[in-house]
């Protein structure tokens, strides 16, 4: 008999009942250090007070107005975001996934109003995760993610990573824009180098293409910037937000530029729930705390921390891990052992990590873990890689 909630995903064991700041408590009382975050979502942590604040007062005032009305919360994170970043305006969703459908339309829409309505393939790339919609499933393209669900949308052409050669071939005159994540998430951490996204903005501007970014899981203060392409030095036309953006309340947004939203007029998009005003109260309060003097620099320099401890765990164990990667506080362990035996012996020294593609576990932790947190952590680790090595000598 199938079970009252769809049986889609293949849990953990685990009923967590509380949050406090890095920690997850079960409904047996043991505490387990979350290197996870929700899959880079509680970017400030559980129960982070300016947030249990914000939610409070709004919901004591009110919670749901919907977008037939000025959205005072909304216009005040609209304008947040617009100050500290490439945008020239803001639409809100409820996810990352609801990003992607309205970054795909807001490109294919602003070149049927430049009168080129041919325009409407969108490069994309192997590793790829942008939701699970029918525009995000089809833009990632892999056999896993659209298997049975055909047919797909059409429009995306889907190339090999970081391959030059490729994508001055693929373009032509139906290419309207490139999709790509500055550092893929599911992907398995994999940074696109400075260089290489410099490379593409100007091969954007060369070829008269939209470039849209997925900072969905790296955004927000994950990687020790605001939002990672903000290393290479330059700006998207498009970018989808999300994760990171609510702290653990459902929200998301795609940015743009003036002139790339330009096809975006009264009635071409909308949202029930989008930008209401207890995710909008929340949405200000993250980038209040993101945005504050010092808090950046606290996150790069626990992620330099963070990375110099992990790569004395693979050195440690190296029938177990193979390397370290990632940006800021966004790292990947490449494993030679398979990476969900790793995260299982994980819970078991009670340490959450999450599995990604090309054998790696994502460490995503909260951006206010403490040094003392990311050294018991290494120990956690490091007692769940002999695990694992014990289980093998065993076998």
């Amino acid at each position: 008999m199938i079970p009252s909630v769809l049986p889609t995903y293949n849990r953990a064991p685990f009923s967590f009942v509380k949050g406090e700041g890095s920690w997850l408590i079960e409904a047996d009382g043991r505490r387990f250090l979350d290197l996870g975050a929700g899959i880079a979502v509680n970017a400030l942590g559980h129960a982070h007070p300016a947030l249990v604040k914000a939610i409070t007062d709004q919901a004591n005032a009110l919670w749901h107005t919907s977008n037939l009305y000025r959205i005072p919360n909304q216009e005040a994170l609209a304008d947040r975001l617009v100050e500290h970043t490439f945008a020239d305006t803001v639409f809100f969703t409820n996810s990352g996934t609801e990003a992607c459908e309205l970054a795909v339309k807001m490109a294919r829409k602003y070149w049927y109003e430049k009168g080129k309505p041919e325009k409407t393939d969108i490069i994309t790339f192997d590793g790829s995760f942008h939701g699970r919609s029918a525009a995000g499933i089809a833009a990632a393209g892999t056999e896993k993610m659209v298997k049975g669900f055909g047919p797909l949308l059409p429009g995306f052409v889907h190339l090999a990573w970081n391959d030059w050669d490729a994508l001055e071939a693929a373009v032509g005159e139906t290419t309207g824009a490139i999709l790509i994540e500055p550092v893929q998430g599911e992907g398995g951490i994999r940074p696109l180098p400075d260089a290489d996204l410099k490379k593409l903005r100007a091969f954007c501007d060369d070829k008269g293409l939209l470039l849209i970014l997925d900072e969905v899981q790296c955004g927000v203060g994950r990687t020790g910037r605001l939002f990672a392409h903000e290393y290479a030095g330059i700006a998207p036309d498009i970018m989808m937000v999300a994760k990171g953006i609510g702290g653990g309340f459902p929200l998301g947004a795609v940015l743009a530029t003036e002139e790339a939203a330009s096809g975006m007029t009264a009635g071409t998009h909308g949202s029930t729930y989008g930008g209401n005003p207890l995710g909008c109260a929340v949405g200000c309060a993250v980038m209040d705390e993101v945005t504050a003097p010092g808090f950046l620099e606290s996150v790069n320099a626990k992620a330099g921390l963070f990375r110099q401890k992990l790569e004395g765990l693979v050195a440690d164990h190296p029938e177990v891990f193979e390397s370290v990667r990632g940006s800021g506080l966004m790292l990947g362990l490449k494993c030679k052992a398979p990476n969900t035996d790793i995260v299982a012996a994980g819970y078991d020294n009670l340490v959450l990590t999450v599995p990604a593609a090309d054998n790696v576990i994502r460490i995503l932790p909260p951006l206010t873990i403490s040094e003392e947190e990311i050294a018991e952590a290494v120990t956690r680790l490091d007692a769940a890689a002999s695990a694992v090595e014990s289980a093998s000598a065993a076998a």
